[in-house]
């Protein structure tokens, strides 16, 4: 590996150990990808040798098949990060007549593909508002090192066990997912901090807090990224409309939905102005052609609350209109970039510089190579700031 990163990988059923030392000179390759509003996923490619570990002793018998555990960290300069915690769900040989070539693939996603096993459509949830139902679902994967991190939601409802007992839909990753999606929220699982630990994050989506070392382009020897470049789609922000019917008096009220709010804060000072308006119902039952025409935004089942917070979220996601992507090389960077928090970028011009959402991050990890491919959005041009901290 390079100087100045080496990494641990641990293998097994939900308690994991260090791979033998062959096996980690076998690693030809890892990738891990993370993507807001997505589960993470990776791939691991081995040297398969006759006779070897692998080849002997690890595919014949059962620590290489779904769904065992893996779990890489990565050491850049001494400082641990926990790159991937994910189960194995398919592997993959090709076997070659040249000496040397033939490979063996591990594949697979973050932890959440464990409760994504088993339809549990079937288990009432009398009384319980959804931070609850979250909470219950979560606890039973605490073998994974899974700790809740839920954010009320301000929906708050209770379903009166005397009038309904509902039951959950799917299974439980499944059902997880619309509970945070019929809130307006994000659920995903992050690994870390530590080896074997987990955080399952139940809340808004989050687009402020700590800004990450700045990534700096076209300025000669702090350059840290190889490539970076910058798109702005102004057609694609919309302005949700809820509209409210009063079956009573017969009315429809339009109330425009705002995009920046204060769990989305503007991250530059020229807000585009939206182009397109999307109404959605709210307060009735939708028609057949309705609810096809707004398959995206199908919310005229909710009620007002629930339709405005939904709203709200989509109307986030349709305010990123400034788009980056590129790609850096870690040991030059000095550190890994991470998804799912905000990043400043410096040397592309007043406006594009400054503070961006990291919406993706693949982690492509080679003996001798360490590279980062990534894309950010954003739902302002020009920085807040006159400059933008290296």
């Amino acid at each position: 590996m390079l100087k100045g990163i080496t990494f641990s990988l641990l293998i097994g059923a939900v308690r994991v150990e260090p791979v033998p030392a062959e096996v980690a000179d076998a690693l030809l390759e890892a990738q891990v990808s993370v993507t807001a509003g997505q589960r993470s996923g990776f791939q691991l490619k081995f040297a398969l040798a006759k006779d070897g570990v692998l080849d002997r002793r690890l595919l014949p018998g059962r620590s290489l098949d779904p769904p065992n555990r893996v779990i890489l960290v990565v050491h850049v300069d001494g400082v641990p990060t926990v790159l991937m915690d994910g189960v194995i769900t398919r592997h993959d040989v090709v076997p070659s007549n040249d000496a040397g070539q033939s490979t063996l693939t591990l594949t697979g996603v973050d932890v959440t593909q464990m409760m994504d096993l088993v339809d549990m459509s079937w288990l009432p949830l009398p009384a319980m508002p959804p931070e609850l139902c979250v909470g219950f679902i979560v606890a039973k994967y605490a073998m994974y090192g899974i700790v809740p991190r839920i954010v009320p939601s301000l929906l708050l409802l209770v379903p009166n066990p005397l009038q309904q007992i509902p039951n959950q839909q799917g299974t439980d990753y499944e059902y997880v997912t619309k509970l945070a999606d019929d809130a307006g929220y994000v659920f995903y699982v992050e690994p870390g901090p530590r080896p074997g630990q987990n955080l399952a994050y139940w809340g808004p989506e989050i687009r402020a807090g700590q800004v990450q070392p700045a990534l700096s382009v076209n300025m000669d020897a702090a350059t840290n990224v190889e490539s970076l470049s910058f798109s702005f789609d102004g057609i694609s922000k919309s302005v949700p409309v809820v509209l409210g019917h009063l079956p009573h008096a017969h009315l429809t009220i339009p109330v425009p939905v705002p995009d920046i709010t204060p769990l989305n804060p503007p991250l530059g000072r020229k807000i585009p102005l939206p182009l397109t308006i999307k109404p959605i119902n709210a307060g009735r039952k939708a028609s057949a052609s309705e609810q096809t025409h707004e398959r995206d935004d199908a919310t005229a089942k909710y009620d007002i609350v629930q339709t405005t917070a939904r709203a709200l979220a989509r109307a986030a996601q349709s305010a990123n209109v400034v788009s980056a992507s590129g790609s850096l090389d870690v040991l030059r960077y000095g550190r890994l970039l991470e998804a799912r928090r905000l990043v400043g970028v410096r040397g592309a011009g007043p406006a594009y510089d400054g503070e961006y959402y990291v919406k993706s991050v693949t982690s492509t990890l080679k003996p001798g190579e360490f590279k980062q491919r990534f894309s950010l959005s954003r739902n302002a041009q020009v920085a807040i700031s006159g400059a933008v901290s290296p």
